[in-house]
């Protein structure tokens, strides 16, 4: 098995933190480890580790998928996820062991299928981590939250192109109403005119979220209010 990518802390000090990044159907976490500099900006003590997808993805030799994306009907999505879930978890759980982390300091970041992933992952495990960031992702089996959400529930901060082609942003305008209506202290931002992809801007407001709501240290109380449009 290839090491995993990574990106020290750059404070140089033990990590403090332990973000883990997970990368999109096909792809790897060779592709989104280049992602982590800026956010190790707002996180100088923070470890950042892209594992691989466990599954090959048969539609690129060198791609990974954390479950089969050809049937996008709920009906197979939502059973697909949860298989996926206790593999992630258990990763999760090692990486943080190996690393002396506690669980409370972990950070989740996911593009695409990673964003599903660390939505349905992340607000499950049993010590809520410090903070979700999901990009161009959706909610997956939203109905059980309401009563497998861990509490008090990580920050989550969704973030998505208006001109997603691939996962509407409206995904992630219903993952908000959501996760607002189960006290997720969740926020959002939607860029016009961006397609399936994370910009250089949406990075900065991963980078500024997590300077506010893990630099601060520890979940932030309370609820933000729904933007406009969240209902749309």
């Amino acid at each position: 098995m290839s090491p995993i990518p990574r990106l020290e802390p750059a404070s140089g000090r033990r990590p403090r933190q332990l973000v883990v990044i997970l990368h999109g159907v096909g792809a790897s976490g060779a592709d989104l480890i280049g992602f982590a500099p800026p956010l190790a900006e707002a996180l100088p003590d923070a470890l950042f580790l892209a594992p691989d997808a466990p599954n090959p993805f048969d539609g690129a030799p060198t791609g990974r998928q954390w479950f089969p994306l050809r049937d996008w009907r709920l009906a197979v999505l939502v059973p697909a996820v949860r298989a996926a879930a206790p593999a992630l978890t258990a990763q999760l759980e090692q990486l943080l062991r190996e690393n002396e982390v506690a669980p409370e300091n972990l950070v989740l970041v996911g593009f695409s299928q990673g964003a599903m992933m660390a939505l349905h992952v992340g607000l499950r495990l049993a010590t809520p981590p410090a903070a979700i960031l999901a990009y161009a992702g959706m909610l997956l089996d939203p109905a059980s939250l309401v009563t497998e959400l861990r509490k008090p529930p990580a920050p989550v901060l969704l973030v998505h192109g208006e001109d997603d082609g691939i996962v509407p942003a409206d995904a992630s305008r219903r993952a908000y109403t959501a996760l607002f209506a189960l006290g997720v202290p969740v926020e959002s931002r939607f860029t016009p005119a961006l397609g399936h992809t994370i910009d250089v801007g949406g990075i900065m407001a991963g980078a500024d979220f997590l300077r506010r709501k893990v630099g601060a240290g520890g979940h932030p109380g309370g609820e933000v209010a729904p933007p406009a449009g969240a209902l749309r």
